[in-house]
């Protein structure tokens, strides 16, 4: 069993969340886009302390501009979908280079993830797809009946295609491979309110039509 606690980072108030395994307190942290001092006290009271994994869902500037500094604060490792890895260095790709505000230094993954691929965190299982549409680099992490999905699937709706290697065509074949998993997940998108999967296979446009 995991505990997920969600914190608001960006100017997109983008989706950043804490995942712990509750039997050995390893945790885990998903798409830190920008520093908070509230992810880094929720890491900090844990007991062990014990930050394993920087997952990120896909390589935009609001989902990995935090990354690398935590990381090294906390000796964590970076793992990100296997097509994703050059948007961690490349401001053209993760679209920093669109926004002067905006300042990353590039940097490397210390894991890229193959489809299916699995990682214990502490007792927890986490599963890595592949959901290319949003970014050709785009992906899930599946943790019991947990989906932390990015910007593939939001509430009643998906992320953007007219990115940079964005696609319509993938982005329908993944939403239909999410529907396609076999029962009810809590959804936690990348930005925007949770949902279950059961309410997005009954309300998501792009899921009830593929």
């Amino acid at each position: 069993m995991i505990d997920i606690k969600c914190f608001k980072v960006t100017r997109l108030e983008t989706n950043c969340y804490v995942i712990t395994d509750k039997a050995t307190e390893k945790m885990a942290v998903v798409d830190p886009g920008d520093k908070s001092q509230e992810l880094i006290d929720a890491v900090n009271s844990s007991k062990e302390k014990s930050l394993e994994y920087i997952f990120l869902t896909h390589g935009h500037y609001d989902h990995i501009g935090y990354a690398e500094e935590l990381a090294k604060m906390f000796g964590a490792k970076i793992a990100i979908g296997e097509q994703g890895g050059d948007f961690l260095s490349s401001g053209m790709l993760n679209l920093s280079d669109f926004h002067k505000e905006v300042a990353i230094k590039p940097f490397t993954a210390d894991i890229l993830l193959k489809d299916n691929q699995v990682i214990a965190l502490g007792d927890a299982q986490v599963k890595y797809i592949a959901t290319p549409g949003h970014t050709k680099g785009c992906g899930c992490y599946i943790i019991d009946n947990n989906i932390f999905c990015g910007d593939t699937l939001f509430c009643e709706s998906y992320g953007r295609t007219d990115l940079i290697t964005g696609s319509d065509s993938q982005m329908a074949q993944s939403i239909k491979r999410l529907k396609n998993l076999q029962g009810d997940y809590n959804v936690y998108p990348g930005h925007g309110s949770f949902s279950t999967l059961e309410h997005e296979r009954k309300y998501n446009p792009l899921m009830s039509m593929v």
